[in-house]
């Protein structure tokens, strides 16, 4: 069964100080979003574009794939197909090993996550490095990413340098977010020059010509393949775009919905090995997405080209945290891959949500998470993971709006709740007293006012 998203949304709100300050920090990325789009005249025909382009290549995906993989074999990649997780797992080991590699650095990369890589290698006795600063600091720490973006921003200045102190040797008490970069950047430095190979998510394949793309701030993914000998790309297949005028759009679009900057510091394309390299892979990995592309109603979330958007604006995940969701991607986008993935496992984060439609009016590639929210809680009961006491409210509601002069009446005596002593109301045993005060129902109803003509 599924983990409730309430109750441990619940353990967050503990926090209160936290909570707002967690919440005041996405609305501060969703405000940039807002001025960088804005300051667009044709942002609005750029969401149209992305979504056709994506529709467009989603369904053609098996001509894409096939022209991909022969262009990037042609460059002289050697290319591999993952059909889920496990066998992603062990082409990377057995690449790794047939290169006698000992320690792997690597850029941020969600497919990997996904598939849980790290451990998997890690057992197998290879050292695994993530590069990406957050990433980096979420992995000293052994948690999970709580935002695809922006993975450790659940944590402040203070956190980090006592996580460095114990990990880094840092200078005790200096929490200053410079200093800290400072030693992060030394210390990856070394584990740059030390690495047997590199890996690279993807934010985008091209068709094409047979490119990954690879969009940082940090300059990580460069490091992690221009350093080692050997290069491999994990990329899940839904990644790809026709050709360059397509990646022109995304490319415009992808960092102004994420986090509010004109473009990234680094877009990055990889179509061969160096000259002084050894060889250069690319794992295309499916996973469950060719069984999801034949759902007639959520085949669209693979559109996403994971900017984050929907969760910055998103009043539940930034009231929330990233670790309430049982997913490991939060959010509406979470929300609607968790389904995909499990029904069962992830069915309780379906509540987390408003149906503001927020998300889907911000989405950049216009993917209707809300709508999708909206049909996935229709079908609880069939999947047994239902909230029987809401079943229940419903069944009671039904039959109260279904019965005019119950519901009459039960208006008439309604305002008899106001001299209920309020620890009564306000208790454990109703839920809608949690976080609200009850309301103070009115002399006359609505109704009784349009009827007597007060509302004229």
């Amino acid at each position: 069964m599924s983990t409730t998203h309430s109750l441990a949304a619940d353990k967050f709100l503990k926090n209160q100080k936290y909570a707002a300050w967690h919440d005041a920090t996405f609305w501060s990325v969703r405000t940039k979003r807002d001025n960088m789009a804005m300051g667009l005249d044709e942002w609005e025909q750029l969401r149209e574009k992305a979504s056709l382009i994506k529709r467009h290549t989603i369904t053609h995906l098996d001509k894409y794939l096939e022209q991909f993989a022969t262009n990037a074999e042609k460059n002289g990649c050697i290319v591999h197909w993952a059909s889920d997780a496990r066998e992603f797992n062990e082409i990377v080991l057995g690449i790794l090993c047939e290169h006698r590699v000992k320690k792997l650095v690597k850029s941020k990369s969600m497919l990997t996550e996904e598939c849980d890589m790290n451990p998997y290698l890690e057992m197998h006795g290879i050292e695994v490095v993530e590069t990406d600063l957050g990433e980096r600091i979420i992995q000293l720490k052994g948690q999970k990413p709580s935002h695809i973006v922006m993975p450790a921003i659940h944590l402040n200045h203070d956190d980090v340098g006592e996580l460095f102190e114990k990990e880094l040797s840092t200078e005790p008490g200096n929490h200053d977010p410079t200093y800290l970069t400072y030693m992060a950047r030394l210390s990856l430095r070394n584990e740059f020059l030390t690495a047997d190979a590199g890996m690279t998510g993807a934010n985008f394949g091209v068709a094409e010509t047979g490119d990954i793309v690879v969009c940082t701030n940090e300059g990580n993914a460069d490091m992690s393949t221009s350093c080692p000998k050997l290069h491999i790309a994990a990329m899940g297949i839904e990644k790809l775009v026709p050709d360059y005028d397509s990646l022109a759009v995304f490319q415009r679009m992808l960092c102004r919905a994420g986090t509010g900057q004109p473009t990234t510091t680094y877009t990055s394309h990889f179509r061969k090995a160096r000259p002084t390299a050894e060889k250069m892979h690319i794992i295309l990995v499916d996973n469950g997405r060719s069984e999801w592309i034949a759902d007639p109603e959520h085949w669209e979330v693979l559109k996403c080209i994971r900017c984050g958007s929907c969760m910055n604006t998103c009043p539940v995940y930034r009231r929330s945290g990233g670790y309430s969701y049982s997913y490991f991607i939060p959010g509406p986008i979470g929300i609607n891959l968790g389904m995909l993935r499990s029904k069962l496992q992830h069915s309780g984060n379906v509540s987390a949500c408003t149906l503001c439609l927020s998300c889907q009016t911000l989405c950049p590639v216009k993917i209707d998470l809300g709508d999708q929210i909206y049909k996935w809680r229709q079908h609880l009961d069939e999947y047994g993971t239902a909230n029987k006491q809401k079943k229940l409210m419903c069944k009671a509601m039904s039959f109260l709006y279904g019965n005019s002069g119950l519901y009459n009446t039960a208006l008439k005596f309604a305002p008899i709740a106001n001299y209920v002593p309020s620890f009564l109301m306000e208790c454990s045993l109703n839920p809608w007293a949690k976080g609200h005060k009850m309301m103070t129902f009115p002399k006359k109803s609505f109704h009784d006012m349009f009827k007597s003509g007060m509302l004229k």
